[in-house]
């Protein structure tokens, strides 16, 4: 799980419905990789340095889950589709695809995709890739991924009940792979786009082992492939002269630094030893937005931060006492206020313009913040609680300074206009995870970052039974019309979903992230996706 800027890019997306033979033909011709700007000058020296936050675990694709090491795969590895910076997916590995049902498609592999040792890169790459993912032996943190999406037999596979050939994923020959869904996935696309389910070079992990990714024995697909690796300092990739894409490219080096402080990311940015930050720390950013404010890059980002309820314990069962909590925060003082680096208020758990898909927000988003705090006194009365017997409970947030901070806002608020009492509490990571799987909470800090660019990839943790859904939420009219969503991405069926989820508020969402970077005027090409993905072959340095 994932961190725009005007990037320049040339895309082009052609869509050709055929309608008497019923079949959805995709087929994709752009160019976008880095469009230097006619008349600029390019530096002579085309290398640029990151800093990636923290040292990669590894860069087994299958070993992984995090962005430290998803940012570098990004770049190393080309998966069979992607998006531009409109969102809008363009081919990689694949240059076409076809479905009729949005549940068998066949994808055509380019032929002149290569791994970076020369060799092609084939369907069979893919099928044995997908296999590994799902391999119970394997156990990668994203092995469900597949499940999620629907490709047949997987979530057997993955229990051990069924053999890794029984996937519904099939080399028809060396450039075409048929992929069989057990029922229609209008957003399948979508789900491509992420770095889990790139291709590897199934010549090398069988020669190699788990020694596949060593500098010298490293094979991939991106623009850029492995050169060097010092644990705990820095990752290098060079210009893989082999990429299906590479006359495109500009840049011929890119160092990932491992540095985990903000302070030190910084400092060491203003030194002019680093070209992009990992991102900005709080109490710098108003200084730094008015000293060197054109550095100071804040795009939108797919993530939403919110409280969520254990609404199988009392009293949080009653909507009335959900509800009353959600309307009592003032969600413009926390964005603007208390954070104040761009982050925008949330009424609704879904990001705005999530998938290209727009939809109504509750009613009480457009009510002043006095007619909200009125409602919730109200709301709370009919529940039962008052001056006399004033509602009490915990409020858990991961260690973390700012969370700390967000707690203290909101329970100060809950006090003042409701008169109740959260103790807050804080608890490492994985103790807060163990706590929130075995509903040991009252009200809990979480957050969620879209894997994929669809409404899809946040209301399926909500539905009954979800490993991810946190508050214990049950609703069956929720599930189905999210289930219809699923099948036809239909912005109606989101809209239904999601206003039965708002008048349930089994969460309450406080504030949409934002991805925030200090990035040096000589960097061109930049966009940053709304997952918080660098495409570091569309950037080049300007003469400075």
């Amino acid at each position: 799980m994932k961190k725009m800027m005007a990037g320049l890019f040339k895309n082009k997306l052609t869509q050709i419905l055929t309608c008497s033979m019923g079949l959805l033909l995709t087929n994709i011709a752009p160019s976008y990789a880095a469009v230097v700007p006619p008349g600029t000058q390019l530096a002579e020296k085309q290398e640029i340095v990151r800093n990636n936050g923290s040292f990669p675990a590894s860069l087994d694709v299958h070993k992984v889950e995090s962005n430290v090491e998803l940012n570098i795969i990004h770049d190393f590895f080309d998966g069979l589709v992607y998006t531009d910076n409109k969102g809008k997916i363009i081919p990689r590995l694949a240059e076409r695809w076809e479905t009729s049902d949005n549940q068998t498609w066949v994808f055509h592999i380019r032929k002149d995709a290569k791994w970076s040792d020369g060799t092609p890169i084939t369907a069979q790459d893919v099928v044995f890739s997908w296999r590994r993912l799902l391999d119970p032996e394997m156990g990668s943190p994203y092995g469900s991924y597949l499940a999620t999406a629907h490709v047949v037999n997987a979530n057997d596979i993955m229990a051990g009940k069924k053999k890794a050939e029984d996937l519904g994923v099939k080399a028809l020959n060396d450039t075409s792979l048929e992929v069989k869904l057990d029922k229609p996935v209008a957003y399948f696309l979508q789900m491509l786009t992420h770095p889990i389910l790139v291709p590897i070079s199934e010549k090398v992990v069988q020669k190699y082992g788990d020694k596949w990714t060593h500098p010298s024995t490293f094979v991939g697909s991106g623009a850029f492939k492995l050169s060097e690796w010092k644990v705990n300092e820095y990752v290098i990739g060079v210009r893989n002269t082999h990429y299906w894409d590479n006359a495109n490219t500009v840049l011929n080096k890119v160092t990932y630094l491992a540095i985990v402080s903000e302070k030190s990311d910084l400092n060491r940015y203003l030194a002019g030893e680093i070209d992009i930050t990992q991102t900005i720390p709080l109490d710098s950013f108003a200084s730094l937005k008015k000293s060197l404010g054109s550095q100071v890059h804040i795009d939108p980002m797919l993530s939403t931060y919110y409280y969520a309820f254990n609404t199988q314990k009392p009293p949080f069962n009653d909507v009335r006492v959900r509800k009353a909590l959600s309307l009592a925060i003032d969600r413009e003082v926390i964005a603007e206020k208390v954070f104040g680096m761009g982050q925008l208020p949330a009424y609704d758990v879904l990001p705005p313009n999530i998938g290209g898909i727009t939809l109504a927000q509750p009613e009480f988003a457009s009510w002043t913040q006095a007619q909200r705090v009125q409602k919730a006194k109200e709301l709370l009365n009919e529940a039962g609680f008052n001056e006399k017997n004033p509602l009490k409970f915990d409020l858990l947030y991961n260690t973390r300074e700012s969370h700390k901070k967000l707690a203290i806002a909101v329970s100060s608020m809950w006090k003042k206009n409701l008169g109740v009492q959260a103790n807050i509490q804080n608890q490492e990571w994985k103790v807060l995870l163990d706590n929130m799987h075995q509903g040991k909470f009252d009200v809990v800090r979480y957050a969620w970052t879209a894997d994929y660019n669809s409404p899809m990839s946040f209301l399926d943790t909500f539905l009954t039974g979800s490993s991810q859904n946190m508050p214990q939420y049950a609703n069956s009219d929720f599930d189905q019309m999210v289930i219809k969503a699923g099948e036809t991405n239909d912005t109606a069926y989101y809209q239904k979903a999601m206003d039965i989820f708002n008048n349930d508020m089994p969460v309450i969402p406080i504030y949409y992230y934002v991805i925030n970077h200090m990035v040096k005027p000589y960097v061109g090409g930049l966009y940053v996706s709304p997952m918080d993905y660098i495409s570091t072959k569309d950037l080049y340095i300007i003469k400075h």
